[in-house]
């Protein structure tokens, strides 16, 4: 049993957002700061990144550990009502970033996956920003074609 009313759920699902969410924020302020320029939630790109950094041919997904599902992360639990939903929703989201990567590794795109625990730790703690950052930069300079941070 749900401990919110229907409608007070509802409420809170329909107040989450999918674009410029607080952890993609934070991660585009720090990338302009460190001279990177992006298009937003490029269209022409296979997935609609978050941000897409043509001079370096990769897009970059700010992901959401709870839809997303990231492996072993505190934030990424299963609810506890309605669970056959839950699993299918989330099981679609998986199947859903699956063929997104494929299509960008077919097409020679770079991708680069920020999960919002790493952004959270990144606020928390500048060393941890500055070692993201030099990760990102890292991976942006290499012929690796996938990473998670």
């Amino acid at each position: 049993m749900d401990i919110k009313s229907p409608e007070e759920r509802s409420k809170n699902m329909a107040a989450i957002r999918s674009k410029n969410t607080r952890p993609e924020m934070y991660f585009r302020k720090l990338l302009f700061a460190h001279g990177y320029r992006y298009s937003l939630n490029s269209g022409k790109v296979y997935g609609h990144p978050d941000i897409y950094l043509r001079k370096y041919n990769t897009a970059i997904f700010i992901n959401g550990c709870f839809w997303h599902r990231h492996s072993g992360c505190k934030f990424a639990y299963m609810p506890k009502s309605r669970q056959d939903f839950w699993e299918k929703k989330f099981e679609t989201n998986r199947k859903r970033d699956c063929a997104v990567r494929l299509n960008l590794y077919n097409e020679k795109i770079k991708c680069l996956v920020i999960w919002e625990c790493t952004v959270k730790s990144m606020k928390k703690d500048s060393e941890i920003e500055k070692e993201i950052i030099n990760r990102t930069e890292d991976f942006l300079e290499n012929n690796e074609l996938f990473r998670e941070l």
